[in-house]
């Protein structure tokens, strides 16, 4: 099959396209015949040589991917043969073929095309997990999401706003913060020039803060919380060491927590894929929760697709269509 490996550790350049042998489905795994793979911030980590890919899998990038389904292992009996799915992976999605297992497939939601699918697993399970099972948010509280115009970001408002919350966003542009208020956020602040300190301040602080910008932002995020406030980290893009005063977490009962999705148990994984499909899966067929897409790119051009990625001009989700 063809795909693309990471050749060496460096830029979008050390991609490269390779023959490799065709994955055999594990017990309990399938094999996808791949149709689009999403691109997400931690392929170009790995590329970078900053996140070693977990014990057993793929050293190829690639953490989702929607396609049909072509083999499966024993023990399989919630997915079948010429199924179409999309589906949380463990690596490998920058090939023509991929195995996951059958417990991180979701069906393709009625209605959307599979590049479409292709921008949900990575993005949703990161959402609903680190939001809403972790953060705990409810109707009516304040959330605020950094880089509310990224894959994460949009999914985030959308899911937050579905749910009854009352939704805030920062973005890096006016243009950027126009599709964060489209999208259902109440306010979005264009971090260039706004404090989102003051902003959230104004309306009380934020009951609920989901960040991957780290470094500074952090003891901001901090401030920025109304008492008894959680603020969720999902990543650190700005760096994970800094000098905080933690004397706020006592004074007014705050929560800092976080988590990273591809190191997690398959079990964890599959009871996330469980709420998704019974929570989520239905608002997206009926048209409530949509994936906002920026870019398609060819397999064999995932160099451009991580160029325009760590740009940082995309809105939404990028795909690689295979």
């Amino acid at each position: 099959m063809k795909a693309i490996e990471i050749s060496q550790p460096g830029g979008p350049e050390v991609l490269k396209r390779v023959d490799r042998p065709m994955p055999e489905p594990a017990h309990d795994d399938v094999v996808i015949k791949v149709a689009y793979a999403g691109v997400n911030r931690p392929d170009a980590l790995q590329r970078a040589g900053l996140y070693n890919p977990p014990k057993n899998a793929s050293d190829l990038p690639g953490l989702e991917a929607a396609g049909e389904v072509v083999a499966i292992g024993t023990g399989v009996q919630s997915v079948a043969v010429g199924d179409q799915v999309c589906a949380l992976l463990p690596g490998g999605g920058y090939a023509e073929y991929v195995t996951t297992p059958a417990a991180h497939c979701l069906p393709v939601p009625k209605g959307l095309s599979l590049a479409q699918a292709a921008c949900l697993p990575e993005t949703f399970f990161t959402v609903w997990s680190n939001v809403f099972m972790r953060g705990g948010l409810n109707a009516g509280e304040r959330f605020l999401v950094h880089g509310g115009s990224s894959g994460i970001g949009t999914t985030a408002i959308q899911l937050a706003k579905t749910f009854g919350a009352r939704v805030f966003a920062t973005a890096g542009g006016d243009e950027k913060c126009a599709a964060c208020v489209d999208l259902g956020a109440e306010a979005a602040f264009n971090y260039r020039d706004v404090d989102f300190v003051e902003k959230m301040k104004a309306v009380g602080g934020a009951d609920l803060i989901l960040d991957m910008v780290g470094g500074p932002y952090i003891q901001r995020n901090i401030k920025a919380l109304a008492d008894d406030g959680r603020l969720v980290q999902i990543a650190f893009l700005q760096g994970s060491k800094v000098d905080i005063n933690l004397m706020q977490l006592m004074m007014r009962r705050l929560t800092v927590t976080g988590s990273t999705l591809r190191p997690q148990s398959d079990l964890a994984k599959a009871r996330i894929a469980e709420q998704l499909r019974k929570y989520v899966w239905p608002l997206i067929e009926v048209g409530k929760i949509a994936p906002v897409m920026d870019q398609e790119f060819a397999l064999a051009d995932a160099d451009q697709a991580h160029a325009r990625m760590e740009s940082s001009a995309h809105i939404g989700k990028i795909v690689l269509r295979v």
